[in-house]
């Protein structure tokens, strides 16, 4: 981990300066809807539940210093990229979206921005520098696409997006800030799930939106304010608390993830692997230039839909369709309409020791 990344997390984790003596060094969870505002309300920093939170604050300075750059906290990660996507665009704009990363995303686009005169192309994440960039207001990238695990190159694209006047915004849900930092390769905009490795104990719902633009920025505060897409002050409390053992649990998970990754590619079980960090991988040439960490996901392709099944009954893997989690998770993604073959899962790599987690594995396998 280079020495800036070290720097920003210890001053993460000693965010909570000035302290009287007897405060809490955990933040208070703060359930408030009003706010004690004698005189004028423009005096207190504090004035509706929907305006603001002493809790959000708490959770959107620990992201701010992971981000280097401000934040909006959102109660989900679909919140965070609506957010984004009603803010940057209007009718008669054209955004490109991955085909193949989220899936939401997309629905969210053809559902809700079509009908508003907004309209959308498709480009496969490998191929997102092929076709340019010329007419599209908003470039939306997401890298390691999910659940397929290829990579593009986010400096190239935010460069090339650039020149022809787009704005690019980036998913980073898969990476954090500690495996990947979009805004310093040229994006303008970063959305994430917290849902996932921040919160990290799959009990909360939250996102965010970081961005060093402050005009791009505070339309994404007004659309929260005015909108009502507002996280809980338990969720805020909740996600603080997983961002304070982020590093050592990513750590873990994506040294875990390559290991394993290493072993199932040569496994007789297996089709493929597909894992950034793994040398003869596609997206590995770019994920080195780009990338502090590979990731804790892996995509691995069985032969048919009932020998995938059958790994993911390894009793120290969940069936589950999210990731992030201290709990190795897995997940036939065809099941949702992915555009993958039937025997590929989405292995998301926890905390487990790595042999009690890779000898359960090979029982699956077996």
């Amino acid at each position: 981990m280079a020495n800036g990344d070290d720097e920003r997390i210890a001053r993460m984790l000693h965010a909570r300066d000035g302290l009287a003596p007897g405060d809490p060094i955990a933040p208070p969870i703060v359930p408030a809807s009003a706010y004690h505002l004698p005189g004028d309300p423009a005096a207190s920093p504090f004035q509706y539940g929907r305006f603001h939170n002493p809790s959000w604050d708490a959770a959107e300075h620990a992201l701010a210093i992971l981000e280097d750059a401000p934040v909006v906290s959102f109660p989900s990660g679909m919140a965070a990229i609506a957010a984004v996507l009603h803010t940057r665009l209007r009718a008669g704009d054209k955004v490109l979206l991955p085909s193949d990363g989220y899936y939401t995303t997309r629905a969210l686009a053809e559902k809700f921005l079509g009908p508003l005169g907004v309209s959308f192309d498709l480009r496969a994440t490998r191929d997102f520098l092929e076709g340019g960039f010329k007419g599209y207001r908003l470039v939306w990238v997401e890298t390691p696409s999910n659940p397929g695990l290829d990579v593009c190159d986010i400096a190239a694209v935010a460069a090339a997006a650039h020149a022809e006047g787009a704005v690019v915004a980036v998913d980073n849900t898969t990476m954090t800030p500690l495996g990947q930092r979009p805004l310093d390769l040229g994006a303008d905009l970063v959305v994430a799930a917290d849902t996932k490795a921040p919160g990290g104990h799959a009990d909360v719902l939250f996102g965010h939106v970081a961005s060093r633009d402050k005009a791009m920025l505070d339309a994404v505060r007004d659309w929260r304010k005015l909108g009502g897409a507002i996280p809980g002050p338990f969720e805020a409390w909740l996600v603080h608390r997983g961002l304070e053992t982020l590093e050592l649990r990513f750590e873990r998970m994506c040294a875990n993830a390559l290991e394993i990754a290493r072993r199932l590619a040569v496994h007789k079980a297996t089709r493929s692997v597909r894992h950034p960090g793994l040398g003869n991988d596609p997206s590995n040439a770019i994920a080195r230039k780009q990338m502090a960490k590979f990731g804790s996901l892996i995509g691995v392709e069985f032969a048919d839909a009932d020998a995938a099944e059958r790994f993911i009954a390894c009793r120290y893997v969940r069936p589950s369709t999210s990731f992030g989690s201290v709990h190795t998770s897995a997940e036939r993604r065809a099941r949702w309409g992915d555009a993958v073959a039937p025997g590929y899962v989405r292995l998301s790599v926890g905390c487990e020791p790595l042999e009690a987690l890779w000898k359960a594995m090979e029982e699956a396998l077996g």
